[in-house]
């Protein structure tokens, strides 16, 4: 049976997903297609249906939760570390002043944490995530929220912190942040999304026991070749919840469909959306 397989280009899915695409596990006898794009291309797909399974933003899930359910293995979820707000002049306070702030995407998680931090920001601007630092510095935003290895490397840039969004999510949840899950298409059998799931955890099971082997994939697409951003990336990211959600996983997602609903930013409240 052939699968359809969205996921992004940033390091914690291309670690995950290296030995399932290609050939490092028994894939018993499913065939993948994988289609590699950033995350927002990936969460506009989903509200066609499009892809059998992918990886989408928990935010963007929100909207598709009807037709895409969660898979146990392979979510991004921070603990503490989130999506961060900056900008060059570290005097601006997005409480008070009026700012234009670029954003990855409108369904990103991260621009659902930027609205719930700050309900008061009206001007956003969408980029591409790996464009974002460059576009603050040239003037074409006074902010912007950094997500994958942005995160990183804003610094050396000359970039300053207004706000590390994980830390505000911590401080009013006190669960992890569910930034990205992989979802399977309510389509597809239900056999058959519990064998994907069980692949998708054989492949990270098997990227944890094998990291340098993963390196050579995740270079063709990472944004920056330094191996520390690398390692600090998937430090961040790929966790206990990547391999199973457990317990409280699943109540770091709830947390997020009761804040979301709490906020006014969704009308229907998700349900039965675990595979398992």
């Amino acid at each position: 049976m052939q699968i359809s397989l969205g996921f992004s280009t940033c390091p914690n899915d291309t670690f995950i997903f290296d030995a399932l695409v290609n050939g490092k596990i028994d894939n018993e006898g499913l065939e993948f297609v994988p289609y590699l794009t950033d995350v927002e291309d990936l969460n506009l797909l989903a509200f066609k249906g499009e892809l059998d399974v992918t990886k989408l933003s928990y935010h963007a899930w929100l909207y598709v939760w009807k037709n895409y359910r969660i898979l146990d293995s392979g979510s991004a979820l921070g603990k503490g570390s989130g999506p961060m707000l900056v900008a060059r002049n570290q005097c601006m306070d997005p409480r008070y002043i009026s700012m234009t702030v670029a954003i990855p995407g409108e369904y990103t998680t991260a621009n659902l944490l930027l609205r719930m931090a700050y309900p008061n920001i009206k001007e956003k601007k969408i980029f591409v995530f790996s464009d974002i630092e460059q576009a603050i510095l040239d003037g074409l935003t006074d902010a912007g929220v950094l997500i994958h290895e942005n995160r990183f490397t804003y610094e050396k840039r000359g970039l300053v912190l207004l706000r590390d969004l994980g830390q505000y999510w911590n401080e009013s949840a006190d669960a992890p942040i569910p930034l990205g899950g992989i979802m399977a298409h309510r389509r597809l059998p239900q056999n058959v999304v519990e064998k994907v799931n069980r692949l998708v955890r054989k492949s990270l099971e098997f990227a944890l026991d094998h990291p340098q082997g993963t390196i050579p994939y995740m270079r063709q697409f990472a944004q920056s070749m330094d191996q520390d951003v690398l390692d600090a990336h998937l430090k961040t990211f790929v966790n206990e919840y990547s391999v199973e959600l457990g317990d409280e996983g699943k109540r770091a997602i709830k947390i997020l469909i009761d804040k979301s609903m709490a906020a006014g930013l969704i009308n229907d409240v998700p349900e039965n959306y675990f595979i398992i």
